[in-house]
């Protein structure tokens, strides 16, 4: 009898084209902060070239998925990255999917006291 497990559905996601960082000292951005990690750098390079889950990443990357896993929470909290499916493993295991939520970043710098003084 067939089984319906493992389940892995093509899949189809298209990234938004851009995301604006806005740095501002009197509003700090955790989003800097997540990029700092060598780690998400990786991650995100990984997720580039198409949608994975957290254990083909942490093969990818040769890293730990306990480790991956950390850094894809953080990078879901700062809206790089999106879960976009759930497939199942061969013993039935729910699985996420995750893919870049965006293309590219923007890096903007914007300072309050310049508009109060002039531009």
């Amino acid at each position: 009898m067939a089984s319906a497990f493992p389940h892995q559905p093509p899949v189809s996601h298209a990234p938004r084209k851009e995301t604006n960082i806005v740095v501002d000292r009197n509003e700090p951005t955790d989003v800097l902060q997540v990029l700092s990690s060598e780690s998400a750098q990786e991650i995100l390079g990984t997720l580039k070239s198409e949608p994975r889950t957290a254990s083909e990443i942490a093969k990818s990357i040769d890293q730990s998925v306990q480790n991956v896993s950390y850094h894809l929470d953080r990078l879901c909290e700062a809206e790089l990255i999106t879960p976009i499916e759930t497939w199942y493993s061969e013993k039935g295991r729910e699985m996420t999917v995750y893919a870049l939520a965006t293309e590219q970043l923007v890096v903007q710098f914007h300072d309050s006291d310049d508009e109060t003084a002039g531009g």
